[in-house]
């Protein structure tokens, strides 16, 4: 991953799952790699973000959002992993605030970097899921915003194109992340899970990260505006 060497890259909720995964990976490739996340220090995370530059942003707020995007003049690359899902996405508050957060919190942000991704070329990856394409009927903010995200991937792509910043997203199935912790600690739903994927396994953050960075790198230089589901084989049932 030589091209990353050297590449300055913000990765939102870069500090757990998925986003730490993919900020290790790019700090191991020589990237300059900055993240985000919703507590006071980087030493209040487990995780190892040794190497990284840490921003403390709440991106349910423009305000931070502000702050966050006012802090770079340069900038390589975007990958736009911070989400949330609730217990409680029926009502209407907890519907707007994943929405906020998951699907109006890329856009603002996104569009705040793009003259500095627009100098460099730099491309954008957005970390959608499943429930891009599925229904999970227990969260109708996730999976509203999620196949939101989508959507929009699709309009930046091409909205952006002759600009040269690429708009791409990867779409994870079942990840053991933090989020899906209590999921897999319920033998019911994890049976349901491995029965619904045909590897019969949960996947790794490191190899969603992976795909992202593929996504990310000049080996997808043709490719903008797509999806690319890393599922197990989740989505051929």
């Amino acid at each position: 991953m030589h091209w990353a060497k050297g590449k300055t890259v913000l990765v939102t909720g870069g500090t757990q799952g998925i986003g730490q995964a993919t900020a290790a990976l790019l700090r191991e490739a020589g990237a300059i790699v900055h993240v985000t996340g919703t507590r006071a220090a980087a030493s209040d995370y487990d995780s190892d973000l040794v190497g990284m530059t840490y921003h403390c942003v709440d991106m349910a707020q423009p305000a931070g959002r502000t702050m966050l995007a006012a802090a770079f003049t340069e900038l390589d690359v975007l990958i736009n992993n911070a989400g949330t899902t609730r217990d409680d996405e029926y009502e209407i508050e907890a519907f707007r605030q994943v929405i906020e957060i998951n699907l109006n919190a890329v856009m603002d942000l996104t569009s705040r970097l793009f003259p500095l991704l627009k100098a460099v070329g730099g491309p954008v990856v957005n970390v959608g899921s499943a429930a891009s394409f599925l229904s999970l009927k227990d969260t109708p903010a996730y999976t509203a915003s999620k196949a939101g995200l989508l959507g929009l991937t699709r309009v930046l792509g091409d909205r952006w194109a002759r600009d040269g910043v690429r708009v791409n997203m990867i779409a994870p199935g079942y990840i053991e992340t933090r989020m899906t912790a209590r999921s897999r600690r319920d033998a019911d739903f994890e049976k349901r899970v491995l029965g619904a994927v045909p590897m019969r396994r949960w996947g790794a953050p490191r190899e969603i990260g992976e795909a992202i960075l593929f996504l990310a790198s000049p080996a997808a230089s043709y490719m903008t505006g797509q999806s690319l589901i890393i599922d197990g084989g989740l989505m051929l049932r």
